[in-house]
């Protein structure tokens, strides 16, 4: 059985897929689920294309996987106080 996991959203986007949902008959899980598989897979290629320049600049040190999950230059995370030891 799969779980479930709460999500935010604004109150306009909520009220959004509740009458999504009311007119369709459907559940607002089911709304939301459908509404992230439809989004993902129409950004497929995007998302693809990120994952493989991200990995791409992996070199596997700890410095560099920090710098690619934040954002962050490896400089301004020296510029931080760097990685400890």
């Amino acid at each position: 059985m799969a779980t479930t996991a709460p999500i935010k959203v604004d109150t306009e986007t909520d009220e959004l897929v509740s009458h999504a949902a009311h007119f369709l008959s459907r559940s607002k899980k089911d709304i939301v689920d459908a509404a992230v598989r439809e989004y993902i897979d129409t950004h497929r290629d995007e998302i693809n294309a990120g994952i493989k320049a991200a990995l791409g600049r992996l070199n596997g040190t700890d410095e560099t996987a920090v710098a690619v999950m934040t954002g962050l230059s490896e400089e301004e995370l020296d510029d931080l106080g760097g990685m400890p030891a």
